[in-house]
């Protein structure tokens, strides 16, 4: 191939963060159940994936570059599997986030040809999460890793704009992530299984961006990058009933939270956020993204080790594209949105 394929939405878990995970689900009480049911699965379950899974998240080495060897996979933009620090008190959140940087920036050092980091930091306390993204830039990383809501709330309550000013002086984009919804939504979707990445990640998240767009926040920071995985999470099939409804609702004062904004929704869709092809191998809907979003804001992802299916690089290898736009999907997209 006259390309690169570089991976950008791959996952890993310190082994003390997993350890401290089960230490939770062991001793915790009124835990979040998103978190027990995602963590209990992929921790303590006893089947293949789970057990697989789990290893997988814990290697950065021998094993995580094999894998990426038999699938074709040149390089992997790593970051601080879901729910990461999110779910934890302040105080761990901020040790455990620098410790996986730590880690993580070792083994970006040990294989820096194949593995570029994204900074991990701990939302509950802004001020410490924006001094981790600067020492995370230090240290080589070439993003922000935010696996959504923290303890329910959202990138656009104000009191985390510093982790979005900090990111936006830094010129380095923050890879919103899926978790687990929270309490205040998940029952309806954990009653009927729905609520991980069949469905549940994807309706948490996209309004997790849809909050940050409707609430003004890219017109408060108009330079932020936001890569979104899993096509989007739904949002670019939406764009003409987003910008409608948005218009319509703006304009008949129903919501005080849904004020006008500067731009559409869709516009801020096409100039502040990259959508990656993280678990959807699909080419209609990979060619649709491209099509409505722009050749440029489309790049490739595998969703390691969650989704390691090797024959999913060949079905991308093999989109009705010509040899530039390929080149463009799996390398040079990344390398100018993540710096590389």
């Amino acid at each position: 191939m006259d390309y690169l394929r570089i991976a950008t939405e791959e996952a890993f878990a310190p082994p003390e963060l997993m350890t401290l995970w089960r230490d939770m689900l062991d001793t915790g009480t009124d835990l979040d159940p998103g978190f027990v049911s995602l963590v209990g699965f992929y921790a303590r379950h006893d089947s293949e994936r789970a057990r697989t899974v789990n290893e997988r998240l814990q290697d950065l080495g021998e094993r995580r570059l094999a894998d990426m060897a038999l699938a074709g996979i040149d390089r992997q933009v790593v970051s601080l599997t879901a729910p990461g620090t999110q779910v934890l008190d302040p105080d761990d959140a901020v040790a455990m986030a620098t410790l996986a940087n730590d880690q993580l920036a070792d083994a970006c050092r040990r294989h820096p040809d194949r593995f570029t980091g994204l900074t991990a930091i701990a939302p509950q306390d802004p001020p410490a999460a924006a001094k981790e993204i600067e020492r995370g830039a230090g240290l080589g990383f070439k993003g922000v890793i935010v696996n959504s809501h923290t303890n329910g709330e959202y990138l656009d309550n104000p009191k985390f704009w510093p982790i979005l000013e900090a990111a936006q002086a830094l010129d380095t984009p923050i890879y919103l992530h899926p978790t687990a919804p929270p309490r205040t939504m998940i029952q309806p979707l954990l009653e009927a299984g729905l609520d991980g990445a069949i469905y549940g990640f994807a309706v948490e998240t996209g309004m997790h961006l849809l909050r940050m767009i409707t609430a003004g926040v890219l017109d408060q920071f108009p330079r932020l990058r936001v890569v979104v995985g899993h096509l989007g999470e739904a949002l670019p099939f939406w764009l003409y009933r987003l910008d409608y409804m948005h218009a319509a609702s703006v304009r008949s004062g129903r919501y005080a939270a849904m004020r006008p904004i500067a731009r559409k929704p869709s516009d801020y869709l096409r100039e502040n956020v990259w959508v990656t092809t993280s678990g959807v191998a699909w080419p209609p809907a990979i060619m649709f993204c491209r099509e409505v979003l722009g050749p440029d804001r489309v790049l490739y992802a595998m969703d390691y080790p969650y989704q390691y299916v090797p024959a999913e690089v060949s079905i991308q290898d093999d989109l009705p594209i010509d040899d530039a736009a390929k080149k463009a999907f799996f390398q040079t997209n990344a390398e100018r949105v993540f710096g590389l």
